[in-house]
């Protein structure tokens, strides 16, 4: 059975109407639009073929549906037997919302208007209907216009407090719950985020109650992660014993003690420069520690030109360079690229499409190109960014962005991917491992893995059949694992411009036959309980090798860079992070 919704309008849908089917479109969810008399007319209600219907409605219209329920008791069975539940958002009419919320809370419940600045929001500590956002504070968060106040009466659950109101709470009517949303605004995942970066901070009020219902209505055909994998990244670290404020020996205990993993940005210009003792440390203890590529030269904005041919030299270096040094130490690097300073283009995202990296990390999402392509919620929401080439971009935030994000990333089906530079290991990660340990005691906690297992990982699964399960597919290599009780067919899809690109596709390493439906390719796979597999989207390389020597001024530049940066991290920063410690000065970013 397919669970379906139902959104109820009288006419020409309004915007937040039309956000609500956006919002069901992103989460894979079926939907269609019917007046209210098609409800109260129904006859297949009770059959066991069809599933109950989840209802989404206006304030006015759920007031109007309320008289005919109350005069007849045929309507009012019909709807006990036809009706999962209803999400209900307060429209702009003041006289509409007092006479609803006094039906449903009391008569000392009032609708009232929210005061400049923002509040703190607490989400209730209830899983079954919050998810992982059970229990989960949002701090400064930007408020509605209004909130559900007063005293609520018997029967009304705070799904979403605000301080000593409400923005979201449930109650059940003729045995049916109901979700209210005192917000009149839904979010739009298709509007423009000028800064590429969603924080459910400033969009707590539209977006919060509308995701938390979905999640929870919609079990099973709503998409959703296999599981929560997560990683720590520092940024930049030579393999060295200590660089800046990372004590590698240190931080090793850290992570057995306060249980995470650290993947370590290797810019491959380093590649000669491993310290053999750090090395070991690396190889003995591959469960804690990996390396990724992070940028060639690090210089900025290496990955920001829209030169194909220079961005080829660009990452041919950079693999050969990680490959020489995973020959001369031993240490496999994770095939994902971290970009310095987080610059990129469409172009080299295209460009590394094409190697064998199988997928790219980073914070900013908005690529450097003249003009850049808009970055949508909708684009941000998914488990990676795939509007460059398809090939993924999977984003990762600062400690200091708040568990409230992290949270709602994992609600969304993103991976925790956590980032930090070597100022964050001082007082021997103090505030770093706060963080570390509320991630760990709430429910998103993540199983912590290397970056590479972390990305093939991440993946989004809804049910289409009893045995059928369709799976998302983001990075170019897939670990996929039935987690499930029974046999599973997984029909595996995976977002594809130019299907000509591709080599080949392999399932287990071996060849196996693809199609291509509705803009990308699909195959199937039938796993037992318990059993794993690899999915591999081969892509053809570029012709011909492009690199190109470097001039010697060129060479002598980069070279002056990076040791100009240990200089910086290795005496100055430190030096100047101690003299403000000693002076009891605060530390702006985690404040």
């Amino acid at each position: 059975m397919i669970e379906q919704a139902l959104l109820l309008s009288a006419g020409d849908l309004s915007a937040a109407e039309q956000n609500i089917g956006r919002v069901l479109d992103f989460f894979g969810i079926v939907w269609s639009v019917r007046p209210i008399s098609y409800l109260l007319r129904a006859t297949d209600c009770g059959d066991e073929d069809v599933p109950k219907r989840r209802i989404f409605c206006s304030s006015e219209t759920f007031l109007e549906l309320t008289a005919n329920l109350e005069r007849s008791r045929e309507v009012a069975t019909r709807w006990r037997e036809c009706i999962h539940s209803v999400f209900i958002y307060f429209s702009n009419n003041d006289e509409v919302s007092a006479k609803l919320i006094k039906v449903f809370a009391g008569e000392q419940a009032v609708m009232r208007e929210a005061s400049s600045g923002a509040r703190n929001f607490l989400v209730a500590d209830d899983p079954e209907q919050c998810g992982v956002m059970a229990g989960i504070h949002i701090k400064n968060a930007a408020p509605p216009a209004t909130f559900f106040a007063g005293a609520l009466g018997h029967g009304i659950k705070k799904i979403v407090s605000v301080e000593e109101d409400a923005l979201c709470v449930s109650v059940r009517y003729h045995e049916v719950p109901l979700f209210l949303s005192s917000s009149s605004e839904v979010v739009d995942p298709k509007a423009e985020l000028m800064r590429g970066i969603f924080d459910i901070r400033e969009h707590a009020a539209s977006a919060l109650p509308v995701v938390l219902y979905i999640k929870w209505a919609f079990p099973r055909t709503c998409w959703r992660s296999a599981e929560i994998s997560g990683s720590l990244i520092i940024d930049d670290p030579l393999l060295k014993p200590s660089h800046g404020f990372v004590d590698f020996t240190d931080l090793l205990s850290l992570m057995k003690r306060h249980h995470f993993s650290t993947n370590i940005a290797f810019i491959p210009w380093n590649w000669r420069r491993s310290n053999s003792e750090v090395v070991k440390l690396f190889l003995d203890h591959p469960q804690f520690y990996s390396i990724s590529v992070h940028g060639c030269d690090h210089t900025r904005a290496e990955f920001g030109s829209g030169n194909v041919r220079e961005l080829q030299s660009t990452v041919q270096c950079a693999l050969a360079r990680m490959s020489a040094h995973e020959e001369h130490t031993g240490i496999r690097h994770d095939r994902v690229m971290v970009f310095p300073q987080g610059v990129f283009s469409s172009a080299a995202m295209t460009v590394l499409k094409r190697t064998e990296l199988i997928a790219a990390v980073n914070n900013d999402t908005i690529s450097a190109d003249s003009p850049p392509l808009p970055v949508t919620i909708a684009d941000v929401w998914d488990v990676a960014v795939m509007k460059y080439a398809d090939f993924p971009l999977f984003t990762r935030r600062y400690p200091w962005e708040g568990l409230e994000n992290f949270a709602f990333d994992a609600l969304l089906g993103k991976p925790v991917v956590i980032v930090i530079h070597h100022e964050s290991c001082r007082d021997r990660c103090q505030r770093l491992l706060e963080f570390i340990d509320a991630l760990n005691t709430s429910r998103i906690a993540p199983i912590w893995r290397n970056l590479g297992e972390v990305v093939r990982r991440s993946y989004r699964q809804r049910s289409l059949a009893d045995n059928l399960v369709e799976i998302e597919m983001y990075a170019t290599e897939l670990r996929l694992e039935n987690h499930f009780r029974d046999p599973k067919i997984f029909r595996v899809r995976r977002r594809e411009v130019n299907p000509s690109s591709i080599k080949e596709v392999r399932i287990g390493g071996q060849p196996t036959v693809w199609d291509y439906l509705d803009g990308g390719i699909s195959l199937t796979v039938r796993l037992n309980p318990g059993e794993n597999t690899d999915v591999q989207v081969i892509f053809e390389e570029f012709d011909e090798r492009t690199e190109m020597s470097q001039r010697a001024s060129t060479t002598a530049r980069v070279m002056l860079i990076r040791y100009l940066c240990e200089v910086r991290d290795n005496y100055v920063t430190k030096a100047k992070l101690v003299c403000a410690s000693a002076l009891g000065r605060k530390d702006q970013e985690w404040n």
